[in-house]
């Protein structure tokens, strides 16, 4: 009993037999049921330790892939947030910039019109010159046809007949009495 190789319940037992080769006999058969008892509940000890460990390895697995498809989860989201930011940006500058494009195109416009308003300002203006330069040289013919038909003094075009095209004033007429009607000096007694 003190090596563990029976039971108190065993050993009051054999205690009681007084046959010595009958106690031994029955030593001998509780002891081998107790090792086979033993050796049972061993192997079950045995077996659920396998069992609990392998319970512990299957939900450490578990939980291993759930951590990791928790991490791939985040990493999915945050790639998504980060491509939806950029999609967001490269909108936002292809506004931005068709924005600016359109303002840049009515400058130009408004450029180009003012270009071209001042080239026909300038062409109105060469060719109302040049009507009053014809004018002019018409005017002037007309007034050579009409001195020689008429036997008239030479007329001196560029003192009287000048037109005011800068802007200056034009030159003041002689006092009265100081040209007669063909355009002669006449003084007038006084």
């Amino acid at each position: 009993m003190q090596q563990g190789s029976i039971d108190l319940e065993d050993a009051i037992d054999i205690r009681n037999i007084n046959n010595l080769k009958l106690a031994n006999e029955l030593l001998k058969k509780r002891r081998k049921q107790k090792q086979a008892r033993d050796q049972q509940m061993q192997q079950a000890n045995i077996q659920a330790q396998a069992q609990a460990n392998q319970e512990t390895a299957e939900k450490a697995a578990m939980y291993e892939v759930q951590k990791q498809q928790a991490i791939a989860d985040t990493s999915l989201q945050i790639e998504k947030g980060k491509s939806d930011f950029q999609i967001q940006q490269l909108q936002a500058d292809g506004q931005i910039k068709k924005e600016l494009m359109a303002q840049q195109f009515g400058y130009d416009q408004q450029l180009k019109t003012m270009d071209l308003k001042q080239m026909s300002d300038k062409e109105k203006d060469i060719e109302d010159r040049k009507d009053e330069r014809t004018r002019i040289q018409a005017t002037q013919q007309s007034k050579l046809i009409d001195q020689r038909k008429n036997d008239l003094l030479p007329t001196d075009f560029e003192s009287n007949a000048t037109p005011n095209l800068g802007g200056a004033e034009p030159p003041l007429p002689p006092p009265p009495g100081m040209m007669g009607n063909q355009g002669e000096v006449q003084l007038q007694p006084e």
